[in-house]
């Protein structure tokens, strides 16, 4: 059996991430000891882990809500499984796209500025706001 304290370690989730699972029904409710402590099993841990792990894909918690409801699931029912695997690589994709052409721009804009103070600096200009006042270099 596991404390709050040491689910957390465990899996890399802070107590109140897991409180808030567990009043979101992600986490079945614990075994509570006399003195009130929770106490979590090996199931408790791998959900958790399951969690983290989904999360940490980028998945939204209604994502990882549907992912845990078709635990057990089999044939025609797995396809939503598919379905959020699949948009969720395609946002990844997106994102990735988006901080390559951010990437490129920022290449451009650093590369724009020779690191002298003696005139009007390129960076500045190439945030599109002319009306930043700075001071004078």
């Amino acid at each position: 059996m596991y404390s709050i304290g040491d689910l957390s370690r465990q899996t890399g989730v802070k107590v109140p991430t897991i409180r808030f699972y567990e009043e979101k029904g992600l986490l079945a409710k614990p075994y509570r000891t006399a003195g009130n402590q929770r106490r979590y099993d090996e199931t408790a841990l791998k959900r958790l882990q399951f969690i983290r792990h989904s999360r940490d894909l980028g998945l939204p918690l209604p994502d990882v809500e549907a992912l845990l409801s078709l635990e057990g699931a089999q044939g025609a029912d797995l396809d939503h499984v598919h379905e959020i695997a699949d948009r969720q690589l395609t946002e990844l994709r997106n994102r990735i796209t988006l901080l390559r052409s951010l990437e490129a721009e920022l290449e451009r804009i650093t590369a724009a500025c020779d690191g002298t103070h003696d005139h009007v600096c390129e960076v500045l200009n190439a945030f599109g706001d002319h009306s930043i006042c700075l001071g004078s270099h």
